[in-house]
């Protein structure tokens, strides 16, 4: 008898890290089902997917669906759930797992669950309250719909419980990501500096930047802030900045120069950027991932957002919110070492992977849930006997004309 398939989507370069603490989960344990990983093509550039595959210890993926971002949100969402659905119609796994809150995400969790298939939401419950930002509107709706829903700590699964979630579907299980940094972290310090960025070990150190929400980079005039602030910081401290591909489209529509201070480099693998920031002396960052690894790796992490659905990291005090404007007094206080030791975070302790391959073994000896088409045709089943069963109605109705 083979083993039931469960699908686990990649879409975008953040999925992968989190899916692989599930995958490495998986193969340390008996086999009761046989994982697929399905990547819908959101991110092809080489540095953004494919050498985290091999950092990652994961294989090539088994499905692309080859679906390339662009033409918009609802563009990408829509060709994406379109080449689900098709995939899912002939080859129809006994669950889905997605991961994070891009638009490939939101896509696959929709084709799933209006073909019946159980959807599995890894990183469920996180809210930073501005519904107007493309990811907190993906994993509100994400959540909405998922059978399963995986927090990384506890008071995320009290927040899924309270929109209405039931007890049995929420699970908090950890943070997936820190499975995988935790398992990968002595290979990724093996890893060599980029050039010249050694001696700064020594002489007091260097600053880790990285942008690429659209609320930062998407404006010319936000940008720019964000630039000048950067450059002021280059005086007190060298600054290293792996530039995001959407960054770099946009500093060249906009005209806009890096300032000379800062170290430009390309998009790093898994392992290379792990180790870079590793040795940091802090983080400049809008990346959610990005403060989660640096609570656990005790870097000072400063947070160029006004929210954050990570409070959990400000709560462990190695995360701030910046404005801008007061980025390099912040980093000031960093330099002075006024800034506190972060305290551990529960439940992030590499075991994530462990909890949810408990809750899929759970959920995979229960039957799944019938597609629509299936339950339409029990609902025309059932009336077509009642009304087999029980004639006296329809002839008391006769007698009444």
């Amino acid at each position: 008898m083979s083993l039931p398939e469960l699908h686990l989507v990649a879409a975008a370069r953040p999925n992968l890290p989190k899916l692989a603490a599930l995958w490495h989960a998986l193969a340390a344990q008996p086999r009761f089902c046989r994982p697929v990983l399905l990547h819908t093509g959101q991110h092809q550039d080489p540095a953004m997917f494919d050498a985290h595959l091999a950092d990652l210890g994961l294989p090539r993926p088994d499905v692309s669906l080859g679906v390339l971002s662009g033409g918009g949100h609802a563009a990408l969402t829509g060709r994406t759930m379109m080449a689900c659905a098709e995939l899912w119609a002939r080859r129809r796994p006994a669950l889905v797992v997605v991961a994070g809150d891009v638009d490939g995400t939101l896509a696959a969790a929709l084709a799933a669950r209006k073909l019946g298939i159980r959807v599995a939401h890894l990183e469920a419950g996180l809210r930073c309250g501005d519904r107007d930002m493309p990811e907190e509107i993906n994993r509100r709706a994400v959540d909405a719909v998922s059978d399963l829903l995986w927090a990384p700590d506890h008071d995320t699964a009290v927040r899924l419980l309270a929109e209405g979630h039931e007890p049995a579907a929420v699970r908090a299980v950890g943070n997936a990501m820190i499975d995988t940094l935790l398992a990968r972290l002595p290979a990724a310090l093996a890893q060599d500096l980029p050039l010249g960025l050694g001696e700064h070990l020594s002489a007091g150190g260097y600053g880790v930047v990285t942008l690429h929400r659209p609320a930062n980079v998407d404006s010319r005039a936000t940008l720019s802030v964000l630039l000048t602030a950067l450059a002021r910081v280059t005086a007190r401290l060298p600054l290293v900045w792996p530039v995001h591909p959407r960054t770099a489209v946009r500093l060249q529509q906009f005209g806009l120069a890096i300032p000379p201070g800062v170290r430009v480099l390309p998009p790093l693998g898994y392992l290379d950027f792990a180790g870079l920031l590793a040795r940091a002396c802090l983080v400049a960052t809008d990346s959610g991932g990005v403060q989660e690894e640096a609570a656990v790796l005790d870097i000072p992490c400063l947070t160029l957002r006004p929210s954050t659905e990570r409070p959990v990291t400000l709560a462990s005090g190695a995360n701030r919110l910046v404005d801008p404007a007061a980025l390099a007094e912040a980093v000031d206080e960093v330099l002075a070492g006024a800034w506190p030791a972060a305290r551990p975070i529960p439940l992030w302790d590499g075991m994530a992977g462990a909890r949810m391959v408990a809750h899929l073994r759970e959920t995979l000896q229960r039957p799944a849930a019938p597609t629509l088409e299936e339950a339409a045709a029990a609902a025309a089943r059932a009336a077509s006997l009642a009304a087999a069963l029980s004639p006296a109605p329809q002839r008391a109705l006769q007698g009444l004309h």
